[in-house]
């Protein structure tokens, strides 16, 4: 069995490193992309496997469709190295709108409560944030996740309208800075660990705030030295494969 190629091994390929004609990327390779909006995750791994010319392709960590930025694909043999990108802090840059609930934690579901907001301040949020949600913290996932319940995907269950008790996991939050208030609408840095869902936080913050708070907008802006500076969108790197491959 192979063993995963450590990180530092790998080539890494975005805006300012591309391979070479003469590259084998079944040797393994890194490629940091900026995910569209509206795109799942295996949207980009789907168009870009064919630019890559390598089948054995994946993502080492799923984007919510209504999400954006960082999604790292590998492939080759660094697909075995996978998980260690995973376990890496991840960096995102949410906007969190106050005094809605909806079924999917996201701007995508349905509204289900509404609430006051008006009481929130900067303030308030600041301590809530340093009091409930820093360090290693148990985070229920929402209902509308891939996790899987009896063999069966969450989501597949929350679309028949099922819900069943999920588990609170530990996740862990290394730091937050408020970078904008403008009531009802937060945007929020958080730097956290693998397996935390942003939507959760919106969630948990709103009702930690005697409110209700849903995620209406999310960007990843790097994973771990992985930045979106680096980040090429999945059109833009296909359009830069192909002048590498027709030269």
């Amino acid at each position: 069995m192979a063993r995963a190629l450590p990180l530092d091994e790998i080539p890494v390929y975005g805006k300012h490193n591309l391979p070479s004609k003469e590259t084998d990327l079944k040797e393994g390779g890194m490629f940091i992309i900026d995910k569209p909006l509206e795109w799942s995750s295996f949207d980009v791994v789907k168009f870009l496997r064919k630019r890559i010319r390598v089948k054995k392709v994946g993502h080492a960590g799923t984007l919510d469709p209504l999400a954006t930025g960082v999604l790292i694909l590998c492939c080759g043999r660094a697909t075995k190295s996978i998980s260690l990108i995973q376990d890496l802090p991840k960096v995102y840059t949410a906007e969190i709108t106050f005094g809605q609930a909806t079924t999917t934690y996201d701007s995508e579901g349905e509204v289900t409560e509404t609430a006051d907001w008006e009481h929130i301040t900067k303030e308030k949020i600041e301590s809530a944030l340093a009091d409930e949600f820093l360090g290693t913290v148990e985070q229920i996932p929402p209902m509308y996740s891939a996790l899987k319940y009896g063999g069966k995907k969450l989501y597949e269950l929350a679309r028949k309208g099922e819900e069943v008790v999920r588990l609170p996991r530990q996740v862990t939050f290394h730091e937050h800075s408020i970078l904008n208030f403008a009531p009802p609408k937060l945007t929020l840095k958080t730097i956290c660990s693998k397996g935390t869902y942003i939507r959760s936080l919106a969630r948990d913050l709103g009702e930690a705030l005697h409110s209700k708070a849903y995620l209406s907008g999310l960007e990843r802006t790097s994973i771990g030295h992985f930045s979106i500076e680096e980040a090429l969108t999945p059109h833009e790197m296909g359009d830069q494969l192909k002048e590498i491959w027709l030269n």
